[in-house]
C-alpha cells in the first residue's frame, strides 16, 4: 500500500457567507495521480488556493509528507517539494523555452534573476533545463522565444518550469484549458508519460482527461468531497451521477 504524501484534514474556508470548502478530508497516495473535479462554483480553486498556500484556510490542516505545512507560504511550500503549475499559463514570453526553464533552475537554487545575463553561460544552471526541456518533448524548440510557442507548448513549458523545481508533488491546475482538441491530446500523453515518476493532483475540466490519466477521483459538491474513488467507482456512483456528471457524461 502507496503511503499518504499529501493528507487535508478538515479544511474550512468561508468568504462571508459562502463556506467555499467546507471540512474537505482528503488523502494524496504518494506516486498517484488525484484528480478533483467538481461543477462551476464547487470550491475548487479555493482548495488549490488553500493547497498551494495562497489562501490560509479558516480551520483544518494541510499535511505533506508527515509535515504540518499550514503555516508556510508558497515558496517555502515549493521548497519542500509542492509545486504548482496555474489555470492561466504564466511564463516570460521574451525568453527561449531554455531560458525559460533555466531562470525556474536558478530560482529553485536561491540565485537572483539580477545575475541572469551572466549566468546564461553557466552549465549548472543550462545542463538540468536542457535534459527538462528534453524530457517534456520541447528539444527541437529549445532557442525559441516562448511568445512564439503554440498554446499547448506553452503549457508544456509551464510544467517544464514547474519539474525544473525537483517536487515531490505536482498540482497541476485546468492544464487543458484554452486547446482544441488535438493540442488536448497532446498534453494528455504528456502527462501520461509523467504518471508514476512523481505524485500528481490534477484539477481538470476535461472528462476525457480526467478518467484517462486519473488513478483516483474525488469529486468537490459545494465546498464537500462527496465521492472518492477509481475511475470505475465514480462512473457507477448515483450521488455523483446526480451531482456533477450526468448521465450523459459517463455513457
Amino acid at each position: 500500500m502507496a503511503e499518504v504524501l499529501l493528507d487535508i484534514r478538515g479544511l474550512c474556508k468561508a468568504f462571508g457567507a459562502l463556506q467555499a470548502t467546507d471540512n474537505v478530508h482528503l488523502q494524496i497516495l504518494e506516486g498517484e495521480t488525484h484528480a478533483v473535479i467538481g461543477p462551476n462554483g464547487a470550491g475548487k480553486t479555493t482548495l488549490i488556493g488553500q493547497l498551494a498556500g495562497n489562501l490560509r484556510p479558516d480551520a483544518g490542516s494541510i499535511h505533506f509528507s508527515g509535515e504540518d505545512i499550514t503555516p508556510l507560504d508558497a515558496p517555502a511550500r515549493s521548497h519542500k517539494g509542492f509545486a504548482r503549475s496555474f489555470q492561466i499559463t504564466s511564463i516570460y514570453p521574451e525568453f527561449t523555452t531554455l531560458d525559460n526553464v533555466a531562470l525556474a533552475v536558478q530560482a529553485h537554487s536561491g540565485h537572483s534573476f539580477r545575475f541572469w545575463r551572466a549566468a546564461r553561460d553557466e552549465p549548472a544552471l543550462r545542463e538540468p533545463a536542457r535534459r527538462i526541456v528534453e524530457e517534456v518533448g520541447l528539444g527541437a524548440r529549445a532557442d525559441v522565444l516562448a511568445a512564439n510557442l503554440a498554446h499547448g507548448e506553452q503549457r508544456q513549458l509551464e510544467v517544464a518550469m514547474v519539474l525544473a523545481t525537483r517536487p515531490r508533488m505536482l498540482m497541476l491546475d485546468e492544464p487543458m484549458a484554452g486547446m482544441g482538441t488535438e493540442e488536448s491530446q497532446r498534453m494528455i500523453e504528456f502527462l501520461t508519460h509523467l504518471k508514476g515518476g512523481l505524485t500528481i493532483l490534477l484539477v481538470e475540466h476535461d472528462m476525457d482527461a480526467v478518467f484517462r490519466l486519473a488513478d483516483r477521483l474525488s469529486v468537490l459538491v459545494y465546498g464537500r468531497i462527496v465521492a472518492t474513488g477509481t475511475p470505475e467507482e465514480i462512473r457507477a456512483n448515483p450521488e455523483v451521477r446526480k451531482a456533477y456528471l450526468g448521465e450523459e457524461e459517463l455513457e
